[in-house]
């Protein structure tokens, strides 16, 4: 399986003005549809994967959401997974993370700036350095 198209088509944020307490920050991912579709670069039938990523704020203070879609070309037996597997709403187990990473490695990137431009917590911690502690021999 090879993805070879991603595209968002939706981007919002929303903050309140005010943020109390401590905050409690859950990610989403939601497949909506997964649709066979034809490519002009590949003779093979491609899958495209509708999606919604979110990101939750608790008492309702922010949330952002990206809607998009993947393209994936997959071999024969994976487009029959696939299309079998959503027939139950369900994508295919060993094909779900690897999807699931590249959902999250794209929206991660772009929900951090957001979060820069309206203030917000980071949904991820940020890696930090700290002071090396001296060791004794």
């Amino acid at each position: 399986m090879k993805i070879i198209g991603y595209n968002l088509i939706k981007i919002s944020i929303e903050r309140k003005e005010d943020l109390q307490g401590e905050l409690k920050i859950d990610q989403n991912i939601d497949i909506q549809d997964i649709q066979k579709e034809t490519v002009p670069i590949s003779a093979e039938s491609a899958i495209k994967i509708k999606f919604r990523f979110t990101i939750d704020y608790s008492n309702d203070s922010a949330k952002l959401a990206f809607e998009g879609f993947l393209v994936v070309l997959p071999d024969k037996e994976e487009l029959n997974k696939f299309l079998d597997a959503w027939k139950n709403k369900q994508l295919p187990e060993d094909h779900k993370i690897p999807l699931f990473n590249f959902i999250m490695s794209k929206c991660n990137v772009k929900a951090l700036a957001l979060e820069d431009d309206l203030a917000l917590p980071t949904h991820i911690q940020m890696p930090r350095i700290s002071p090396q502690q001296e060791t004794k021999n």
